[in-house]
C-alpha cells in the first residue's frame, strides 16, 4: 500500500517503513506525527484519488531527526550597478519514517516508551543494618621530590589584520573566538571555514578572500 501526501508545498509518494527528508515539522526525535493532507491512496489495482485530499486518510511517521542541510552559496549581481550580494543559507529539515498508512480516520498508535528499570524495595525496619566497613588507613603522603616543570610561554598573536579584508573589527570577532594566530587559520579544513563563516557572519568572506591559503604563507613568514 503507498500514498502520496503533501507537506511544505511538495508531493512525496511513500510506503510503510519509508524514509523521507521534508521541510522542518514541529516536534522532538521520537515522536509520531500525522500528515493529514493525503492526495491519493493505492492498493494494487485499487487507487483512491482526493478531492483534492482522501477523508479519512492520512500518513503516520516517527520523527528521526532535525537537522539542517549542506551550505548553499547564493550570489546576486546587476550589471552596471556596482551590486553584488553573497549569502549562505542551510536550509532546515525533518527526517521521517513512515511507521503506517491510515484510513477511515484511524488514529496513529503512540510511540513506545522505554520501561524504567524497576526500582528496589526499601528495607524494612526490621532487616538489620549492614555493618559499616572500617576505613583503610590513610597513606602517608610522600614528599614531593620533583618540581613542577614550568609551563611553556603561550604563543604571541598574529596581526591578523594581515589577511585581506580583514579590519579592526573582524579581527576581534577572530581573537574572540579564539583565533589569534596565521597558523590556526592554516589548519582550517572546508567544514571548519563554513562553521566560522555561519558562526561569525562573514558571509561568505573566508572563502572569497582565500584567508586559508594567505594564512599559511604568512605562517611561514612570506608576504602576502
Amino acid at each position: 500500500m503507498y500514498a502520496v501526501v503533501k507537506t511544505g508545498g511538495k508531493q512525496y509518494r511513500v510506503s510503510k517503513d519509508d524514509v523521507l527528508k521534508v521541510e522542518r515539522l514541529a516536534g522532538a526525535a521520537g515522536d509520531v506525527i500525522t500528515l493529514d493532507d493525503v492526495l491519493m491512496l493505492g492498493d494494487g489495482k485499487d487507487v483512491t484519488v482526493g478531492a483534492p485530499s482522501v477523508a479519512g486518510a492520512a500518513v503516520a511517521a516517527e520523527i528521526l531527526e532535525q537537522a539542517r542541510d549542506r551550505k548553499i552559496i547564493v550570489f546576486k549581481k546587476r550589471r552596471r550597478k556596482n551590486y553584488r550580494r553573497t549569502k549562505g543559507h542551510r536550509q532546515l529539515y525533518t527526517l521521517l519514517k513512515v511507521t503506517d498508512i491510515l484510513t477511515d480516520g484511524t488514529k496513529p498508535k503512540p510511540a513506545a516508551k522505554k520501561k524504567a528499570a524497576p526500582k528496589e524495595p526499601p528495607a524494612k525496619a526490621d532487616d538489620p543494618k549492614p555493618a559499616k566497613k572500617k576505613a583503610a588507613p590513610k597513606a602517608e603522603a610522600k614528599p614531593a621530590t620533583k618540581k613542577a616543570a614550568p609551563k611553556a610561554p603561550a604563543k604571541e598573536a598574529d596581526d591578523l589584520k594581515q589577511l585581506s579584508g580583514v579590519g579592526p573589527v573582524l579581527e576581534k570577532k577572530l581573537i574572540a573566538a579564539g583565533i589569534t594566530t596565521f597558523a590556526q587559520i592554516a589548519a582550517w579544513s572546508g567544514k571548519d571555514v563554513a562553521e566560522f563563516d555561519e558562526k561569525l557572519d562573514f558571509k561568505g568572506r573566508i572563502e572569497r578572500e582565500g584567508w586559508v591559503e594567505q594564512a599559511k604563507k604568512l605562517a611561514k613568514g612570506g608576504k602576502e
